[in-house]
């Protein structure tokens, strides 16, 4: 009776032991050094344009549907999904090992000379035997080492939902910027449909002359030259259209075919004024940059871990049942049948070959390239941020310049034609006027596409709010 009193008491003081403080270093955040502000931002602010989700940032609503589809149905988004779930079941197993593991036994033998199904001294009597038990075990975590690998579970998993987060940030910036890219394409195709057209008018001009006499067969063909020229551009464009569109596709999940698309490149719109908000900021919100973080947390605690390995494990374990010939004696009290123990074992190495201290220097070497990839990475963020900011307001100078030269030969090929028509300039004239819009016009097109997958990369580049309504972390 005394050591039935005994084992409770030897419970609670091992429960008591195993809650202090766990073996190994405890993790802080690696030595960051953050500016005060982006370069290319006009001064540091608060707010910040990636506290928008994605939803109220794009305006198009066929973007929006595009989206909220490849959010849905991407591959990719999908199986980082499930990763997310392995890592939790990971976690859960990792958990489970802090607790108490209970368990139940039982087993029915014949035999001669046995007991259990196991050879004893029994002058050759044949009979039965049975068991009836319940097993209770526990891994003391005296030194912390179960907390710690518990803990590194649980990094890991907080990492896959970070991951989870930045693939779809990646996946709405990826639509976002293929739907402008095949904007672009579209608005391209149409300056060179038109200009095809200018070039036809120009040469139904060459031909009615030459008709007349009043021109010569090398307007006529110089004409046709020009015409074919910009003609070829089409079928191109119609084949990148095509591509980009498969492009699209894809990311949403499905298989290759049109994309509905109701408004034009210029209709795309974002605010005149864009704020980056604050560097430190873009550490607490970027998941890609949360999520490495979770994992020099979890190389941490596993160098933690791996200290445990050389000190003495501590289990305590016990049955409590019932043994006997006789199967009605198990369930009656005071028959003697009753069975019961309680054990606390200590083992701890001697001697492993170099084997645990391999794996603490390995553990602690992943530690260390873990928080150089970290360091690194919010480096890269930085950069990332700062060359979107600085690429939008170049590209916005650039395009106002361009406006004036598209402009301006707009109104040279207009002047150019009433001076042939007039018989004052030569149809070189006409020609090279219609040959310089044509590029200049495409330029624009593209300088508008850059400008807005600049302000795209910016989003992606702040760790933009798309998850605001898109469900919460999972419990563990």
């Amino acid at each position: 009776m005394n050591n039935g009193r005994r084992l409770p008491a030897v419970l609670a003081l091992a429960l008591g032991l195993s809650s202090g403080c766990a073996v190994g270093p405890r993790y802080r955040r690696p030595a960051l050094d953050v500016p005060q502000a982006f370069r290319g931002q006009a001064a540091a602010e608060q707010a910040s344009f990636a506290d928008t989700p994605w939803w109220d940032v794009f305006k198009d609503e066929t973007l929006k549907g595009l989206i909220k589809t490849a959010v849905a149905d991407n591959y990719d988004v999908r199986s980082a999904v499930a990763r997310m779930d392995q890592a939790q079941a990971v976690a859960m197993e990792a958990r489970g090992s802090l607790l108490p593991q209970f368990g139940y036994e039982g087993a029915a033998s014949r035999g001669r000379n046995s007991f259990l199904g196991s050879p004893t001294l029994a002058r050759g009597v044949t009979g039965d035997s049975y068991l009836g038990a319940f097993t209770a075990g526990w891994e003391v975590d005296f030194w912390g080492k179960l907390r710690r690998l518990d803990e590194a579970a649980r990094a890991q998993y907080l990492a896959s939902d970070e991951a989870r987060r930045a693939a779809t940030l990646s996946l709405v910036s990826a639509v976002a910027q293929s739907y402008f890219q095949l904007l672009a394409l579209d608005q391209e195709m149409e300056i060179a449909k038109r200009t095809r057209a200018s070039f036809e008018q120009s040469l139904d001009l060459f031909n009615r002359r030459f008709q007349g006499g009043v021109a010569s067969k090398l307007e006529v063909a110089r004409g046709e030259a020009a015409r074919a020229t910009v003609a070829a551009e089409v079928p191109e464009l119609e084949r990148q259209v095509q591509l980009q569109e498969n492009v699209i596709n894809v990311l949403l999940g499905r298989g290759p075919g049109p994309v509905a698309r109701t408004a034009t490149l210029l209709d795309q719109t974002f605010p005149p004024e864009i704020p980056a908000g604050l560097p430190s900021a873009l550490i607490e919100r970027r998941p890609d940059i949360r999520g490495l973080e979770q994992l020099v947390r979890a190389a941490n605690a596993k160098v933690g871990a791996s200290l445990g390995d050389f000190l003495p494990k501590i289990n305590l374990s016990g049955f409590y049942g019932g043994v006997s010939t006789k199967l009605s004696e198990l369930t009656i009290p005071h028959s003697g049948a009753e069975t019961w123990a309680g054990q606390g074992s200590v083992s701890g190495p001697l001697f492993t070959g170099g084997r645990l201290l391999g794996e603490y220097r390995q553990n602690k070497a992943s530690w260390e390239e873990a928080k150089l990839r970290y360091q690194q990475l919010v480096l890269t963020a930085f950069r990332e941020v700062a060359d979107a900011l600085i690429s939008r307001v170049k590209f916005d100078e650039a395009r106002a310049e361009q406006e004036k030269s598209v402009q301006a030969y707009t109104d040279a090929v207009k002047v150019s034609l009433e001076r042939y028509v007039a018989g004052k300039a030569g149809y070189f004239e006409v020609l090279e006027a219609q040959q310089q819009l044509f590029p200049a016009e495409v330029t624009l097109a593209q300088i508008q596409m850059s400008r807005l997958l600049s302000v795209v990369q910016l989003y992606r580049a702040l760790g933009g709010g798309w998850d605001l309504q898109q469900g919460a972390r999972k419990p563990l």
